[in-house]
């Protein structure tokens, strides 16, 4: 009995240990987190109410809006190679994400309005805009809206509203998967455990890119994706944003695209796990001087073509907003 007693008294011990290693290990990996997503972080006070963003290099204006998950730290992680093309990058972050409050309207149209408003505060006349993902919206009403200030578009694996002969051909995520996702990206420990005990899973599923295209990839490519999964963290912080996302997702309405008439790049993949490919060619068609660029691998992630994107984003800008 006292053998089975201090056996006992052993496993309890043995437990209670890992939990506070766990424990400090997340504390530590959540405070990392949270330092990454205050680098570089500036509050401008515009005419919209305060936004946050940061800008790297100088030349040509870049206004990058993020996508879901993001902020400004993922618009600039995506963009920052910009810098080094004369391009000035200006990652904002969106309505609900990090230190942007999130207002009683926070729509596409009213955030395109808000994007205008930090061009303002900084005083640019006009910019290139770049949209990532669910930051699609608000890029392409900016330049539905304000046609004299959007000197370019692109958009990278767009949000994009499916009209009934694309949706046939557009891949689709279930109200179920929607459901789980938020539960997981509701808690900053639920996203920091998923990203420990299963990595591939969350890259499968939360960030839309097929894990056997990462394993494929190079080690600096490997790096890059598992740096992105990281700055999700904390989750906390964006989970007002997130939510608004997944129900725009549910519920994005057609916008004027021919009213669009700057030069335009949109980019896809097409094995994304959100399905943009045949709304990003669909997208394309519709906008003048519009111009489509697919991938056949590669996630949502655009594993293993970062440096062409970089290249054509770069050519696109520095060309229009030469003009």
């Amino acid at each position: 009995m006292k053998r089975r007693h201090y056996t006992l008294l052993a496993i309890m011990a043995g437990l209670g240990l890992a939990m506070i290693l766990i424990h400090a290990r997340y504390r530590s990996d959540l405070a990392r987190a949270t330092a990454h997503a205050a680098q570089g972080s500036v509050l401008a006070h515009t005419r919209c109410g305060p936004i946050e963003y940061q800008e790297s290099g100088a030349g040509i204006p870049l206004l990058v809006i993020h996508g879901s998950g993001g902020g400004h730290d993922q618009g600039m992680d995506f963009a920052r190679p910009l810098a080094q093309r004369g391009i000035r990058v200006i990652a904002v972050s969106r309505f609900g994400y990090l230190r942007t409050p999130r207002p009683v309207d926070a729509s596409p149209e009213a955030q395109a309005d808000a994007h205008v408003c930090l061009l303002d505060a900084l005083g640019i006349e006009k910019a290139a805009v770049l949209g990532l993902s669910a930051g699609g919206p608000s890029a392409m009403q900016a330049a539905i809206r304000h046609p004299d200030r959007v000197g370019a578009l692109v958009l990278v694996v767009p949000l994009v509203h499916k009209p009934e002969s694309v949706m046939a051909s557009a891949l689709s995520v279930s109200d179920e998967k929607d459901e789980w996702l938020l539960r997981l990206v509701g808690s900053d420990f639920l996203y920091w455990s998923a990203l420990k005990l299963a990595p591939d899973q969350l890259i499968r599923h939360l960030l839309a890119t097929p894990p056997e295209r990462v394993h494929d990839a190079g080690a600096r490519e490997r790096a890059h994706v598992n740096e992105l999964a990281q700055h999700v963290l904390p989750v906390s912080l964006r989970a007002a944003g997130l939510r608004d996302d997944t129900r725009l997702g549910k519920s994005l309405k057609p916008y004027a695209l021919e009213a669009i008439r700057v030069p335009t790049l949109a980019i896809s993949v097409r094995d994304d796990g959100f399905g943009t490919y045949a709304n990003a060619q669909y997208a394309a068609s519709r906008i003048q001087h519009a111009r489509f660029i697919g991938f056949e691998n590669g996630g949502h992630l655009l594993v293993g073509h970062g440096d062409e994107v970089i290249a054509e984003i770069a050519k696109l800008a520095q060309g229009a907003m030469a003009r």
